[in-house]
């Protein structure tokens, strides 16, 4: 890794040592003396990586040793992976190391091979685009290495005692590591394969499902199945299928871990709720086309039925057609769970309930015996656990079952205070105790799972109904925002605080928050908007703030952030989290929905006001002219009458020219009205250029006269094809422009000249120049830069770029070298036989 990083530092780029274990070699220490370093008094503790440093000075290529090392101290993400996943988002190269059995999905077989565990983790996902190199050592020589003392094993002591040097494990980690080398050589070689079009066999595509439970540990299940699916290039899906079961705390904290570790690993998640699994795997494999189902090896028999069969595999061979089937063997006494159905989601209290109820009837068996025969007694029994069918859960109903056969038994049935039936129906009596105790006892467990299962979905159901409803009567962002928080603290039993981005990209708290967000959650919010991923507690992204943030996003990208600070201890469940990821996705939904109204709605005034501003300006463009003709033809003709001299004559002469000012702005106005409108179209014919200059400079010399004016063409100029009219007007403009913004007596220049088929005509001054904060916006209709003149209408740089465009060209405004302002006008040269452009 250090020379490939030098090799790079001497071909120019920039590098830079973010973190690396000296490992105590010479060679080490000798090329990283040669490459900068990242120091640690920068803010990082000693071993650590200063992440913020790294970002800050944004080299070519960044140095991160130990890809899978865990940070330690108050650092922002719980792994140095994560740090590296931030450095590539920012456009940062990095060098790394990895040991094979750091991938999660391989971690489980260094248990199988070395008896020890990985105490840090990659996901897989992290390497999808990397570019890798297997370095590899001969077992042997390692071990020679280890005996010479060249490699210092850990303080610890814990990998020296392990079986992890000897030599069968060194070959198959080195077996490991060279099955994954190939497996990306493979898929990258097909991914090439796709990508250049290549004709010949392609191996078709693979879509692969593991159906998890509760229950029992899924973690070797999803990594077993993470490994096949990398090995066939093929997506995966993790089912869960909850069951009328149920699950414990426990169950349901191991399962959400184990569903983070497979979204982790590239998985798709999707739960379920079915009664029947085999029918919801089979369900859910046929709606996303599944070529391979991946399921646990069934358990044997447990000590309550012993003859059981599982037919749950016999079925999906059987019933799933043309989908393979993959058992593999899981870990069915996972840490944490109980033995037995009864025992796993039943507290001792129930079964002292039921004890002690037995002992009370049977109490009350002994004055009734009086009036009612010993068999009588037996239904009193019976009675009691139908009733206790109602309130506890199947295992305390197996109890008292045995328990008032038992006691009816040896205190009623003859011969009493002796355990022994005597009669064939007493034998009958018993076994139909176990049999009513066994069928009700699970009817029961299913019907109370199947209502906490509905109740489930009730709450969720009901969740996003309410939030449905009211986002939907709420007008404004404001009341989105509102009606948000209060369906968020209701649902989760939560504080919670939204944060919008406004146009700048900054969050903003909505003053409806209940959740008060200091320094660092502003920071930690603006971490999950820029990277799009949750953070804050629960997570692995910056998980030393109180508060949970998560990504409110849009197709149109993220909108903002919300926060939520959970009143419970645990972590949310795998429900919690469906809940959440729907109830966001519907908020994102609404305020996307809301800012696209809003800006539709402006979208739509702004046009209006557009056509009724262009409809104004033509009905008093129009309805100014008449009254302008006829100031014309006044004042002609009182000039004829003989008023031409004396104070008279000023008088006139004002008139005329303010007439006829104003008859130039209103022929501006209805020239940029109509070709905004596309109602003017260039007619196109051969012209002569300098024709064209020469009667531009005509019609302003009025407006010229106390200018210099110097023209100057290139000899032999081609006849062109353009409209004669459109680029007339356009010189006319600049030039009338350039005389009113500079001083008098100043040079006007007009140069033609042409270039790789470009007509090139510019007009340059010699006055103040453009201010540089105007050259953007020049162009602009009545636009009118700093300390203008008056006067000026703001139309005359739109016109000339309006007629410009309509001839197929462009028009750039810049400031001379030596002051001044020059315009520049490029016209493509037409040939002879082409035709004319389509209007603007």
């Amino acid at each position: 890794m250090l020379e490939a990083a030098l090799a790079q530092k001497l071909a120019g780029r920039q590098v830079l040592v973010g973190v690396a274990n000296r490992r105590g070699a010479r060679a080490v220490d000798a090329l990283l003396a040669r490459l900068p370093w990242l120091r640690w008094e920068q803010g990082a503790p000693e071993g650590e990586m200063d992440l913020e440093a790294v970002l800050k000075q944004r080299p070519d290529i960044v140095v991160v040793d130990e890809l899978a090392h865990a940070n330690v101290g108050e650092s922002r993400h719980l792994s140095r992976f994560q740090d590296v996943r931030e450095l590539l988002e920012a456009g940062i190269d990095v060098y790394t190391t990895l040991n094979i059995y750091e991938l999660t999905s391989r971690a489980d077989l260094l248990r199988q091979i070395a008896g020890i565990a990985s105490r840090s983790l990659v996901p897989d996902s992290i390497l999808d685009h990397a570019a890798i190199d297997l370095v590899d050592l001969a077992p042997e020589d390692l071990i020679r290495r280890l005996r010479h003392g060249d490699i210092r094993l850990p303080e610890d002591g814990e990998l020296a005692k392990s079986r992890f040097f000897e030599e069968s494990s060194l070959m198959a980690l080195k077996e490991m590591a060279a099955r994954f080398f190939a497996q990306r050589v493979a898929k990258d070689a097909q991914e090439l394969r796709q990508a250049s079009n290549l004709r010949g066999p392609v191996t078709s595509t693979h879509r692969i499902l593991v159906a998890v439970e509760s229950g029992w540990d899924p973690e070797p299940l999803v990594l077993w199945t993470s490994r096949l699916a990398g090995s066939m290039n093929a997506a995966w899906i993790v089912l869960y299928v909850e069951t009328p079961r149920g699950a414990t705390f426990e169950e349901e904290s191991r399962l959400t871990r184990n569903l983070e570790l497979a979204r982790e690993l590239g998985a798709e998640v999707i739960t379920t709720t079915d009664a029947d699994v085999v029918s919801a795997i089979l369900r859910v494999a046929s709606a996303r086309n599944i070529t391979q189902i991946i399921v646990g090896k069934p358990g044997p028999a447990p000590w309550w039925n012993p003859f059981r069969r599982d037919t749950g595999i016999t079925r999906l061979v059987r019933e799933g057609g043309e989908i393979g089937v993959h058992v593999v063997p899981v870990n069915r006494k996972a840490e944490g769970t109980t033995g037995g159905p009864a025992l796993a989601a039943t507290g001792w209290r129930q079964y002292l309930l039921v004890i002690g109820a037995m002992a009370l009837v049977t109490l009350a068996g002994f004055p009734i015996t009086k009036w009612i025969s010993p068999h009588a007694t037996a239904f009193v029994y019976l009675l009691a656990v139908v009733i206790f069918v109602l309130f506890v859960d199947r295992g305390p109903v197996l109890v008292a079952a045995a328990v008032s056969a038992l006691s009816c038994d040896y205190f009623f049935l003859p011969p009493t205070y002796a355990f022994r039936v005597s009669h064939f129906e007493d034998v009958m009596l018993l076994a139909m105790y176990f049999v009513v105790a066994l069928v009700l006892g699970r009817l029961t467990v299913r019907l109370r799972a199947q209502e906490a299962g509905e109740r489930q979905r009730e709450r969720r159901a009901t969740a996003l109904y309410l939030l449905t409803r009211e986002l939907a009567e709420a007008t404004t962002v404001d009341q989105i925002v509102r009606k948000v928080i209060e369906e968020m603290e209701r649902a989760f039993d939560a504080e919670v605080s939204v944060l919008l981005a406004d146009a700048a990209g900054q969050l903003q708290v909505q003053s409806a928050s209940s959740l008060a967000s200091g320094e660092k959650e502003r920071e930690v919010a603006a971490w999950v908007l820029e990277h799009r991923q949750p953070a804050g507690k629960y997570t692995g992204n910056l998980p030393l703030v109180e508060s949970l943030f998560v990504p409110l996003l849009s197709k149109n990208g993220p909108l903002g952030v919300m926060g939520l600070r959970l009143r419970q201890q645990a972590p949310p469940t795998i429900h919690q989290q469906n809940l959440l990821d729907a109830l966001t996705r519907q908020i994102a939904l609404s305020l996307d929905q809301q800012r696209l109204s809003e800006v539709t709605g402006k979208a739509t005034l702004l046009a209006e006001s557009e056509r009724l501003s262009k409809m104004l300006l033509d009905s008093m463009s129009h309805e100014i002219r008449t009254p302008l003709a006829a100031i014309e033809t006044a004042t002609s003709s009182l000039a004829e009458l003989g008023h031409a001299t004396g104070p008279g004559a000023e008088l006139i002469a004002e008139i005329r020219e303010a007439s006829e000012r104003l008859n130039r702005l209103v022929r501006k106005v209805l020239d940029i009205t109509r070709l905004e409108a596309g109602q003017v179209e260039p007619s196109f014919s051969e012209c002569d250029v300098g024709e064209v200059v020469n009667f531009a400079v005509a019609g302003t010399e009025r407006d010229l006269t106390r200018h210099k004016v110097s023209v100057e063409m290139a000899a032999n100029l081609p006849m062109i094809r353009l409209d004669f009219i459109f680029l007339q007007e356009a010189l006319m403009n600049l030039l009338s422009n350039a005389a009113h913004h500079t001083p008098a007596g100043t040079l006007v220049e007009v140069r033609v000249w042409t270039s790789d088929s470009t007509l090139f005509l510019v007009v340059a001054d010699h006055g103040p120049g453009l201010p540089p904060d105007s050259l953007s916006r020049i162009f602009d209709k009545f636009y009118r830069g700093p300390g203008a003149p008056t006067g000026g209408t703001g139309l005359g740089l739109s016109l000339v770029k309006g007629f410009v465009e309509a001839l197929g060209g462009t028009v750039a405004a810049a400031n001379r070298n030596g002051g001044g302002a020059k315009f520049t006008i490029r016209l493509p040269i037409k040939q002879t036989d082409s035709h004319s452009p389509a209007a603007i």
